[in-house]
C-alpha cells in the first residue's frame, strides 16, 4: 500500500514543553501541563513508528486532544472563550510549500476505516474549527478550503479502491465494479479539479497522481463494463469499449512516467510496477481478444465509433467521511485547576530570534518496501 497511494509530506511541528512556571500556580495545574508535553510527545512519534497501528493512534490522539482542549473550551458551558486560549503558539510546517506490501483482510479493512475517519477528521476542521483560527487561512497552504476539499476527495477514493480490490477478489459482479470504478475516477477528477487553481511548482506532482489514478480507473471501469456488455450479447459495443479501456489503460502508464519525473513535495508511489496496475494491463488484452473472437465466429456485430457513455452508479461500496468529534474534555480538567492558572505572571513575549529548541525539524517518515508480488489480497 505504502507504492500504491502518494503521500504529501507530514506536518513538521516545533517542540512544545508546556513548562508554564508561575502560570500555573498548583500541583494539579503543573499536572496537567506536564501530561499534556508527554502525551503531545507520544503522538508525534507515533507518526514515524512503522508498528504503529490504529488502535494506538487513536488511544494516543485521544489522550492528547482531551487535555488540550482544556486550554479552548469554556469549563462552564459558556459562549466565552478560554482564558488559556492564546497562552501557547504551535508552530508548523506547510505541506506542499515547505517552510524549512500484500495486504490481509484484516489489514484491508483497517485501510478503509481509517481512511474514512480521515476523511471525516478533514471534514470536522473545514465545518468547525478553521473558521474560528485567530490568523486568517492563506491561500494555497494547507488549512485553505481547495486542499482541505482535496484530501477528503482522496481519502474517499483511496478508500474506495480498496473496495474495489475486494470486489475483484471475490469475483464480484462486474457491472459492480465497473460502477465502483466510475465514481472511484470521478473522485479523482474532482480532487484534480479542486487543485487546478494553485500554483504547479506546489501542487503538479499531486495533480499527476490525481491524474493517473483518474486513467486508471477509468480504465477499469471501460473493461469490466466491457464484460458486462458481452455477457449482454452486445459484443460489438464490448469491443468498444475494451478499446477505449485500452486508451485510459495507456495513458495512465504515461502517467505514471511524468508524475515519476514530476518535481515536488511528496513521497513517490511506484503504481505502474504494483502487481493491481499490471493486472488490470493483461485482464484487458486478454478481454478484448476474447470480444474480438467471439465477435468473429458467433455475433458479427459492428463496432461502434464512439466508445460507450458510462452513466454507471454504484449502489453499494461507496464511501462516506465517518462523522468525527474530539474527545471528551480530561477529568484533571475541573475549575479549580483552570482557575490555578494565573496569567498575570506570563512573561512578556520574547520578541528575539526563535531559541534552537523551538525550530520545526522535518519528520522522516520510515521507508516501507514492498513485497516483490505485492498485490491486493484481502479474500
Amino acid at each position: 500500500m505504502t507504492h500504491w497511494f502518494h503521500r504529501n509530506p507530514l506536518k513538521a511541528t516545533a517542540p512544545v514543553s508546556f513548562n508554564f512556571y508561575g502560570v500555573a500556580t498548583t500541583p494539579a495545574a503543573t499536572k496537567v501541563c506536564n501530561d499534556l508535553r508527554l502525551s503531545r510527545t507520544r503522538l508525534l512519534e507515533l507518526f514515524t513508528d512503522s508498528s504503529c497501528n490504529p488502535e494506538m493512534m487513536k488511544n494516543a490522539t485521544d489522550l492528547y486532544f482531551s487535555l488540550l482542549q482544556g486550554f479552548i473550551l469554556s469549563l462552564d458551558d459558556s459562549s466565552q472563550e478560554c482564558k488559556l486560549r492564546y497562552i501557547q503558539n504551535f508552530k508548523w510546517t506547510d505541506t506542499l510549500q515547505g517552510q524549512v506490501p500484500s495486504i490481509t483482510e484484516d489489514e484491508a479493512k483497517d485501510v478503509h476505516r481509517s481512511l474514512k475517519i480521515a476523511a471525516g477528521i478533514f471534514k470536522h476542521l473545514k465545518e468547525s474549527h478553521i473558521p474560528k483560527l485567530i490568523t486568517p487561512v492563506e491561500k494555497g497552504r494547507d488549512l485553505e478550503a481547495r486542499l482541505i476539499d482535496s484530501y477528503i476527495i482522496q481519502c474517499q477514493a483511496e478508500a474506495q479502491e480498496v473496495t474495489i480490490a475486494r470486489a475483484i477478489e471475490l469475483k464480484h459482479n462486474p457491472g459492480l465494479i465497473a460502477a465502483l470504478a466510475y465514481e472511484t475516477a470521478n473522485f479523482y477528477q474532482k480532487a484534480d479539479k479542486t487543485l487546478s487553481s494553485l500554483d504547479p511548482t506546489y501542487a503538479g506532482k499531486w495533480r499527476k497522481y490525481l491524474n493517473l489514478k483518474t486513467c486508471f480507473y477509468m480504465a477499469y471501469a471501460y473493461c469490466y463494463h466491457g464484460q458486462t456488455l458481452l455477457a449482454s450479447d452486445k459484443c460489438g459495443e464490448a469491443i468498444r469499449s475494451l478499446q477505449e479501456s485500452e486508451k485510459f489503460f495507456a495513458k495512465a502508464e504515461a502517467l505514471c512516467k511524468e508524475y515519476g519525473e514530476t518535481k515536488g513535495p511528496g513521497t513517490t508511489a511506484k503504481p505502474s510496477g504494483h502487481l493491481f496496475f499490471r493486472k488490470l494491463g493483461s485482464l484487458i488484452k486478454n478481454t478484448l481478444e476474447k470480444c474480438q473472437r467471439e465477435n468473429g465466429f458467433i455475433y458479427f456485430q459492428k463496432v461502434p465509433t464512439e466508445a460507450p457513455q458510462l452513466e454507471l452508479k454504484a449502489n453499494y461500496g461507496l464511501v462516506e467521511p465517518v462523522p468525527f468529534e474530539f474527545p471528551a474534555l480530561n477529568a484533571h480538567w475541573t475549575p479549580e485547576t483552570l482557575a490555578a492558572f494565573d496569567l498575570t505572571k506570563r512573561p512578556k513575549d520574547d520578541t528575539a530570534k526563535p531559541k534552537p529548541d523551538e525550530e520545526v525539524k522535518p519528520l522522516k517518515e520510515p521507508d516501507i518496501k514492498p513485497q516483490k508480488d505485492s498485490g491486493c489480497q484481502i479474500s
